[in-house]
């Protein structure tokens, strides 16, 4: 940020009183400009033991899969937001049900929301962001091909929760992985 979008003014990046990190500051009209966490928001859609998976049309991760997800938008709550992501990326509507698993990706400056839901018919379809969509049993899941850490890690427990017969809330943090050259 290099502007204020208050007032046009250069901003400089400073610890305002009273507050511990750094935020860009306007010294013209004293706006702090906070930048906090984006919040994605999405389901595992079910049908008769199997998921809807998307394939994704949109970097990153162009062509693999994932769950329908997104970010979430102002006015929202997060079941909405999971309900439209669904609906935006697979035309699929769905009926929300319990929170899933949450992930903090702080290395992005992400919170990962996901909810298990129940896909209310089998008319859907790729939607802008998708190539395509469709469902998986267990055993089709394309695991060498899942577009995040977070899809797959949920999928994991998913299925154990599954087998198990119990699912329970699932909480974690990805870390940044190391770069290969």
């Amino acid at each position: 940020m290099k502007f204020c979008s208050n007032c046009g003014s250069a901003v400089a990046v400073k610890i305002p009183a009273g507050d511990t990190l750094p935020r860009h500051v306007c010294d013209a009209c004293g706006t702090i400009h906070y930048q906090n966490p984006k919040m994605i928001v999405g389901c595992i859609a079910e049908w008769e033991h199997r998921i809807l998976l998307c394939r994704r049309a949109i970097e990153p991760r162009l062509g693999l899969w994932t769950v329908p997800a997104g970010f979430m938008e102002n006015g929202e709550t997060t079941m909405q937001g999971a309900a439209r992501e669904t609906l935006e990326e697979a035309n699929a509507r769905v009926e929300i049900g319990p929170l899933y698993a949450m992930y903090n990706i702080p290395h992005i400056n992400q919170v990962y929301i996901l909810f298990r839901a129940r896909l209310l018919d089998l008319d859907f379809s790729a939607g802008s962001e998708s190539l395509e969509v469709r469902l998986f049993d267990e055993a089709e899941v394309p695991w060498d091909q899942l577009a995040f850490a977070t899809v797959r890690n949920t999928l994991t427990h998913y299925y154990a929760d599954r087998k198990a017969g119990e699912y329970h809330f699932h909480l974690g943090t990805i870390e940044q992985s190391p770069r290969r050259n």
